[in-house]
């Protein structure tokens, strides 16, 4: 599908923008503004609840209370999923979520948080703020009525809870398993029966055995979450989501709306998070592993033929989707600016980490 056949498609865009005109004008008291920000994550949620929090708590704290943001769990407005159409409809300002979660709207969208094999936190960064990710976008949110901010990175997530080991690719056929975004149709080209359940409603899926696996986070927030509890096989490694960004996107007609001063706090803000809750998750990780092992959960990674299958369904799915114009364009940006980063990250970061370990164990 070209790029003129898909807006004239999609109506999503089109009753956004019917909805927002029927939108009573926003009210200030006294200069300041509030910003309604529905989310997919439970309060309490570690690493994606904790990168909403930062940003809600940064706004308000850089713009000396001028600017604020209500943050509503699922539930309070919306559901977990809905926030993507809530906002581009107008019925709350902006959302903090993982954009592929919303590839039904879009392919494109799976971009802005992660593809399989595809960056780490570093290189997707890289990537958005100076290898036209960002103008993609907004390029693409312009289609949904919504401007596009990154707020968050989980860093590498883990490959998955199961309840017994995978030895083959052909473990995965039937498998009964939670992951979203492009990795989920890659699993379902191995046979297994994907699902996109909601993060709250994980543990009691997974516990039920209405899932026989999942993917989640990493050792902090799957800890936190209590997976270790109802499954004690723990894959560390996982090709699907190398460094998966978060986003905090806005209505495009409240941001059109807002001050250069209030977009530039927003732009900051979700800048800040990303950094900050990244370097948490990474700093916590670690331990949090140490803890979930003391626990009796084994931890693996797959064996070379998997990541193999892994790479054959990757590259399927992915070109499944370039009759499309903008994914089209996404892709080879993205692919592009990965390629740059990896000729001097291999050669440097990737390569002195390999001598530390070397030289001085650990």
């Amino acid at each position: 599908m070209d790029r003129r056949s898909f807006l004239k498609a999609s109506t999503v865009g089109a009753g956004a923008a019917a909805a927002a005109s029927t939108l009573a004008a926003p009210a200030y008291a006294q200069g300041k503004r509030t910003l309604t920000m529905v989310t997919s994550w439970p309060r309490g949620f570690a690493v994606l609840d904790d990168a909403a929090t930062y940003l809600e708590n940064y706004v308000s704290s850089v713009s000396d209370g001028e600017l604020t943001i209500d943050k509503k769990a699922p539930g309070e407005l919306v559901g977990a999923l809905e926030v993507f159409d809530a906002v581009s409809s107008g019925q709350a300002d902006m959302y903090h979520s993982a954009d592929y979660y919303f590839i039904g709207q879009h392919p494109g969208y799976a971009y802005f948080t992660a593809v399989p094999f595809g960056g780490t936190a570093q290189e997707v960064t890289n990537w958005y703020h100076h290898g036209g990710g960002q103008e993609l976008h907004d390029e693409l949110g312009q289609i949904f009525n919504l401007k596009g901010l990154l707020a968050g990175n989980s860093g590498s997530q883990s490959g998955g809870w199961f309840r017994k080991e995978i030895n083959s690719a052909d473990d995965f056929n039937g498998l009964k398993f939670r992951m979203p975004g492009l990795g989920g149709k890659v699993l379902g080209e191995l046979g297994a029966s994907v699902q996109n359940i909601p993060g709250g409603e994980l543990y009691q899926a997974l516990s039920s055995g209405a899932l026989d696996g999942l993917e989640w986070v990493g050792p902090m927030a799957d800890e936190r979450a209590g997976f270790q509890e109802v499954a004690k096989i723990y894959y560390t490694a996982g090709f699907h989501e190398p460094g998966s960004a978060l986003s905090a996107n806005v209505n495009l007609d409240v941001w059109n709306d807002l001050s250069d001063k209030h977009k530039a706090i927003l732009n900051v803000a979700s800048q800040a998070v990303t950094h900050f809750q990244l370097s948490e998750t990474l700093a916590n990780n670690g331990a949090a592993l140490t803890r979930l092992q003391s626990q009796g959960v084994k931890t693996l990674q797959f064996p070379d033929d998997v990541w193999d299958a892994f790479g054959a369904a990757s590259k399927k799915v992915m070109d499944e989707n370039m009759g499309d114009e903008i994914f089209a364009q996404i892709r080879g940006s993205f692919e592009e600016s990965l390629a740059n980063s990896a000729s001097w990250i291999g050669k440097s970061d990737g390569y002195y980490v390999e001598q530390r370990v070397r030289v001085l164990g650990g």
